[in-house]
């Protein structure tokens, strides 16, 4: 090994420590290695349809958390974060020159056009200098090499035969060890200012009390979150019956935004669960978090045999529909003023937070395209610019599912929002909590305002089209749930902690009932976690 070899580990979706290829293989080839992240300007831009910012205060305030955590657990091994904003390729290019001593350039695959278009740049850059290029697949919980399909064109369309296959034929990779020490830095490299909310042209966003996911970003907080979720609290060994919940931060794992960043390993997960499962207790809750990893893969496989067609108006199955692009709906969808409660409460949930449950992903998006009738990718184009978690091939997937226009082209469900209101907001605890301006309509009425009396909304303090509009849209089979509420205050009371986020009782086995009886359909899931 020459004194001077130096491996650069571009980091993107990867920012972690433990089961990091990058780190793992470059620490045994490498005399120096120099951690990059580089805040791509890309990231900054416009989406590509209607021009939303592409990443919104909450990711960004996450991304920042994860950049630091990690730059302090590099410290801790005798190494450091490199920061440096500006093009990777353009980046990684002045570092060739100015270290004089770079042998390899090593990072983690993504699947997507515009990622792979970073790394081709790379690797462009690196054969004009002579320098290697060493990739690694390190994303999902199957190895895309251990897929029980002999090429990705043969990846079924159906979630369920993909997960059948991978269970029954291929197995999950070890983690990989956490280094106690990594190579150090080359002498004299500037480790580089992370920037600041104002260096992107971005608002620091404010902390709402009622966010379900007041977490930050960063391995440290992941690993915690685990170790509170699974060991401190057991909340997973309920995972099934609560992770419908609306309300409060453990009705579900919240793994998706760490998950999304690389701040987590799918594999270190599921080595918990694994030893969870041998030291507590195995149940119906503890495979659905395996389950659901499966999803996350699932839709990355997905993005990589169909490509660009993920983003496609026409979907996967190339299926025409007349997609509105209406923007007086949009907004009253955006900004949560449709006139219909549970989808008011779910979109500013989204938009003061950067969170929103996998129920609330489910309604809001079948109400976009199935109710409204709008261009499904202005609803994935929001989600990209808000969440906290996205994660490109899970949204994308996820949108193109509920547009009708994705993987099983046989389900086609459209959501009955009074009925799914009723069903995991019983009592209207969750939307009154988002929509304070119907806070005076007590139980299950405050799902349909407009259903109530002249003198039950004078009494509530709500006058339609003032303080809340009427509906945009009416869906004819909403009025067969319009006289089936609790009304009064006489829904179920609080249960536990969590109060009325757990699912409702006669809700609770559905899921799993509905993946694993032979006579019914596949159902989705959205964004994972």
């Amino acid at each position: 090994m020459s004194s001077s070899r130096t491996i650069i580990c571009l980091l993107r979706n990867d920012l972690r420590l433990h089961d990091n290829e990058v780190f793992h293989w470059a620490q045994k080839n490498a005399e120096h290695i120099v951690p990059l992240y580089c805040f791509d300007p890309l990231h900054y831009l416009g989406t590509s349809c209607f021009n939303f910012p592409k990443t919104g205060p909450f990711r960004l305030r996450f991304l920042l958390d994860s950049v630091n955590d990690l730059r302090a657990s590099l410290k801790k091994r005798g190494s450091n974060l490199v920061v440096r904003r500006g093009k990777p390729d353009q980046v990684v290019g002045d570092l060739i020159k100015q270290l004089g001593s770079v042998t390899v350039v090593a990072f983690h695959e993504e699947v997507t056009q515009e990622e792979k278009e970073v790394e081709k740049q790379i690797k462009d850059v690196c054969l004009k200098n002579q320098v290697k290029v060493q990739s690694f697949w390190g994303s999902t919980l199957y190895h895309r090499h251990d897929l029980p399909f002999n090429h990705i064109s043969r990846l079924p369309d159906v979630y369920t035969q993909f997960r059948k296959a991978v269970e029954s034929q291929s197995r999950v990779r070890p983690v990989l060890p956490t280094p106690a020490q990594l190579r150090s830095l080359p002498l004299g490299l500037e480790e580089g200012p992370v920037p600041t909310y104002q260096d992107l042209e971005q608002l620091e966003p404010v902390t709402d009390p009622r966010s379900a996911f007041p977490c930050h970003g960063g391995e440290s907080e992941a690993l915690a979150r685990l170790k509170h979720y699974f060991w401190d609290t057991d909340a997973v060994a309920t995972y099934k019956e609560t992770r419908n919940g609306l309300i409060g931060v453990n009705y579900s794992t919240k793994f998706a935004p760490w998950l999304a960043m690389g701040c987590i390993s799918p594999r270190y997960i599921y080595e918990q669960i694994k030893k969870y499962e041998q030291e507590r207790t195995a149940n119906q809750s503890t495979y659905w978090v395996i389950f659901e990893l499966l999803w996350r893969d699932y839709f990355r496989f997905v993005a990589l045999k169909y490509g660009n067609r993920l983003f496609h108006l026409n979907g996967l199955q190339d299926k025409h529909v007349p997609w509105k692009t209406d923007m007086k709906l949009l907004d009253a969808w955006k900004e949560g003023r449709t006139g219909v409660p549970f989808v008011d409460a779910n979109m500013r949930e989204l938009a003061l937070t950067g969170f929103m449950s996998n129920r609330g992903r489910q309604n809001v998006a079948s109400f976009l395209t199935k109710d409204l009738g709008l261009d499904w990718r202005m609803g994935a184009e929001w989600f990209e610019y808000l969440l906290v978690d996205y994660d490109v091939c899970s949204n994308y997937g996820n949108w193109l599912y509920s547009a009708g226009i994705g993987n099983d082209p046989r389900e086609n469900r459209k959501f009955n929002m009074i009925k799914q209101g009723l069903d995991y907001d019983n009592n209207g605890d969750y939307v009154r909590q988002w929509v304070p301006e119907l806070q005076g309509i007590k139980g299950g009425d405050v799902h349909t305002p407009w259903a109530l009396s002249s003198g039950a909304l004078s009494h509530a303090k709500v006058s339609l089209n003032e303080t809340y509009p009427s509906p945009v849209v009416m869906a004819p089979e909403w009025s067969r749930h319009v006289n089936k509420k609790p009304s009064g205050g006489s829904g179920p009371a609080a249960r536990g902690k969590q109060g009325p986020s757990h699912t409702p009782k006669q809700h609770k086995d559905r899921g799993i009932d509905f993946y694993f009886s032979k006579s019914r359909g596949l159902k989705t899931s959205n964004e994972g976690l």
